[in-house]
This record gives C-alpha cells, sequence and structure tokens, in this order.
C-alpha cells in the first residue's frame, strides 16, 4: 500500500486496516512456521504497509495536540 493511498484514508479507515493488517500478517507468519510460504516476501510487505499506517496515524495524532 503506498504512502499516497495511505494518506487519504480516513482515520476510522485507518485503524480498521491497520487491525486487518495486523490479523493477517499474524496468520502468514504462522503459516510460514509450518509449511514455508510461496513467496515470503509477502510478510515483509505487510509489516512496511503496517508501519506505514501507524505512521500516518501518529502523524495525525501529533497535528491534533499541536
Amino acid at each position: 500500500m503506498k504512502q499516497s493511498v495511505v494518506s487519504q484514508m480516513t482515520t476510522e479507515e485507518l485503524k480498521e486496516q491497520i487491525y486487518e493488517m495486523k490479523r493477517t500478517l499474524a496468520k502468514l507468519k504462522t503459516t510460514h512456521a509450518l509449511t514455508p510460504l510461496e513467496n515470503p516476501t509477502d510478510i515483509r510487505s505487510k509489516r512496511r504497509a503496517i508501519a506505514r499506517m501507524l505512521t500516518e496515524l501518529n502523524k495525525r495524532k501529533r497535528e491534533v495536540v499541536a
């Protein structure tokens, strides 16, 4: 997920998306531990997408406080 897409999402959409992505990441990690994934870079891309969304969420929180 690109930063431009993340920045256009509402705060509620971000929170929901973060929750879903974390669930998906946990499932991917569990699956990968049991049997290797065909494309293990999916784990990295999910982790980075979560980080982008969390960064945007924290940025919005700081703007409200300032």
